[in-house]
């Protein structure tokens, strides 16, 4: 019985890996079976692509077998990552050639935010950390309300913070002062994560543990609207869970959105008007986007093509399944994700079929590839960035 209480209590640190663990124990202990759902075995099949590694380099420790939030980011033709010790590196995009590397020692639990003159680190001891992307000097540091895990984003004159606490808080981008905070109360359990805020027309989009999407004003905080986006049910705290911490997306006036289990939807950006849902396809990775189709990897590591407009799932690929896959990066006719073994998989933009992998970690991906000039940039959990390019 200690041991399932301490599971329960690392439920709160641990984030979705950490309801498996409950689960397991809670057969354990009372008798029940173990039903889990192994990963797929991956398969060989004849590649359509030839994947060519640009260059690889290691970034300090990485995320250190920690559940944390820390992605490549690119800014200048530079390429910024950073480990769970306060390491961090700039590299050229062309060749991968070190810029400047700093040790801030800081323990880094989200981000880089970047943009041409300032990057933004979240850390686990609730501060904000800016640096200079020229030489990887600090410009500021500030203090916020708890750890944060989500992205810091830059938004004009201001760094937008979400903290795992259920603040979203405003911070002036020259200095660090606070310039609004906005809080929204979250249940006493939920899964460790939270997405980053998205900054449009001049609104800050946040959703929140509780299964509500946020619309808060750019320049004050001033709450504009709000929206249920997942309605929590079920008999136990766990099967209550409908945190929205995957990062929300907007195409053509629509915010689109995902829910850990109350499925995915999309909502006017004038008002947080639903205008569809799909209860069927719940996520707490992520997704990504083109000019028509969502591509979202959910809870049980399957990838969807779903339809803009009404929500419709076009196709699924499930070879992957249980492997647990980063959230996809859409780019010229691929679907690129990570999953659990350090493997970067390219499939199909038109049916989801599987065109090449490569191995290029001994750890997970869990953070998102990113994509400039049609070269992928991916971060895994220990340390290793690497740049790749696919062709037919």
């Amino acid at each position: 019985m200690r041991l399932f209480l301490t599971a329960l209590l690392v439920l709160g640190l641990s984030g979705c890996a950490a309801v498996d663990a409950v689960k397991d124990l809670t057969n354990s202990f009372f008798g029940g079976e173990d039903n889990s759902d192994p990963p797929n075995e991956l398969v060989e099949y004849k590649p359509e692509v030839v994947i060519e590694k640009l260059w690889r380099e290691t970034v300090g420790d990485g995320a250190d077998e920690k559940f944390l939030k820390l992605v490549p980011a690119i800014a200048d033709e530079t390429v910024f990552a950073a480990d769970s010790a306060g390491l961090v590196e700039a590299f050229e995009l062309n060749g991968g050639r070190q810029v400047w590397e700093a040790e801030t020692e800081e323990a880094f639990s989200g981000g880089p935010g970047v943009n041409s003159g300032t990057i933004i680190l979240g850390t686990r001891d609730a501060a904000v950390i800016a640096l200079n992307p020229a030489n990887g000097d600090r410009l500021w540091r500030a203090t916020v309300s708890s750890e944060v895990l989500a992205i810091p984003v830059l938004a004009e004159a201001l760094v937008v913070v979400r903290t795992t606490d259920g603040r979203i808080i405003a911070l002036n981008a020259a200095d660090g002062s606070t310039a609004w905070a906005y809080e929204l109360s979250v249940p006493a359990l939920s899964i460790r994560g939270s997405g980053a805020p998205l900054v449009i027309e001049e609104k800050v989009i946040a959703g929140f543990a509780n299964g509500k999407l946020v619309a808060l004003r750019l320049a004050d905080g001033k709450h504009l609207w709000e929206t249920s986006i997942a309605i929590p049910g079920g008999r136990s705290e766990i099967e209550r869970l409908v945190d929205l911490d995957v990062d929300p997306v907007a195409n053509d006036g629509v915010i689109f959105i995902a829910s850990y289990q109350g499925g995915a939807s999309a909502v006017l950006v004038p008002n947080g008007e639903v205008i569809w849902r799909n209860p069927d396809i719940s996520s707490y990775t992520g997704m990504s986007y083109d000019t028509r189709y969502l591509y979202i990897s959910d809870n049980a590591g399957d990838v969807w093509q779903v339809d803009q407009r009404n929500g419709a799932a076009l196709w699924k690929q499930s070879d992957l399944h249980q492997r647990k896959l980063s959230a996809p990066l859409v780019y010229d006719e691929f679907v690129v994700v990570g999953d659990f073994e350090g493997y970067l998989h390219w499939l199909s933009k038109t049916d989801g079929r599987q065109l090449g992998r490569l191995k290029i970690a001994d750890a997970a991906i869990t953070a998102q590839p990113i994509a400039h000039d049609d070269v992928i940039y991916v971060y895994a959990q220990d340390g290793t960035l690497a740049a790749l390019k696919a062709r037919f």
